[in-house]
């Protein structure tokens, strides 16, 4: 778990750094894209805000789309409240490391014993490495070029796409997978940025639950 965790945050830095460079192309200064990445600590909604600012929109469409985006993680603390230590204190320090990649190794871990460890790992691990790879790209952002000629945009959905795997074990995970592909494509070229995300999360939450509820108890026969 800890070594599937540290690769990940590897892998979510090497990320890290093209939004630095974007980051810093669209205006903004180091210390704020630094600032940025520790308090707004979400990869899409960062990239969605940079890229609002970078295409001359205004900084309140900027954070609205960064906030539609940002929506989803009611979802994740929902999926996790009976995963996370009962302690106010560490649920609102939980908060702040309440990503994609920390939900996903979580939610994997059939013990749940072992999901608040994943949790945490997964947590700490990206927080650490995407800080350190804007820095990166947000300092010397000029002489790395495009990233997309570097292959940087393709790091973090592979990464993202390898989280995935544990769930297709299970039929609900292989429900809500292919509801959420096809909501988020059906909605994709014609709804505004964030929203596909949004309402594909939403509908594989309830594919899931809906298998699960259709899913017959097992056990000996009284």
């Amino acid at each position: 778990m800890r070594r599937a965790a540290i690769t990940l945050g590897a892998a979510v830095g090497v990320f890290g750094i093209s939004l630095g460079v974007v980051a810093t192309g669209a205006g903004l200064s180091v210390p704020m894209v630094c600032a940025f990445s520790i308090f707004v600590f979400t990869g899409a909604t960062q990239f969605a805000t940079v890229s609002v600012l970078a295409s001359g929109g205004t900084p309140i469409a900027a954070i609205a789309s960064g906030l539609l985006l940002g929506a989803r993680h009611v979802g994740y603390g929902l999926a996790l409240h009976r995963l996370l230590p009962a302690s106010r204190r560490k649920r609102l320090l939980a908060a702040q490391f309440l990503i994609d990649e920390s939900t996903a190794m979580a939610t994997a871990q059939e013990d749940p014993a072992l999901a608040e460890g994943a949790f945490w790992w997964g947590g700490l691990s990206v927080f650490v490495c995407w800080n350190l790879g804007t820095l990166l790209g947000a300092a010397f952002g000029d002489s790395l070029g495009d990233p997309g000629d570097l292959g940087l945009d393709a790091v973090f959905p592979a990464a993202f796409l390898a989280l995935l795997v544990p769930h297709l074990r299970r039929l609900d995970g292989r429900f809500a997978a292919v509801a959420g592909a096809a909501i988020a494509l059906a909605l994709g070229s014609f709804t505004p940025p964030g929203v596909p995300i949004i309402t594909a999360g939403i509908g594989a939450l309830l594919a899931a639950r809906l298998v699960r509820a259709e899913d017959p108890p097992t056990g000996d026969a009284a």
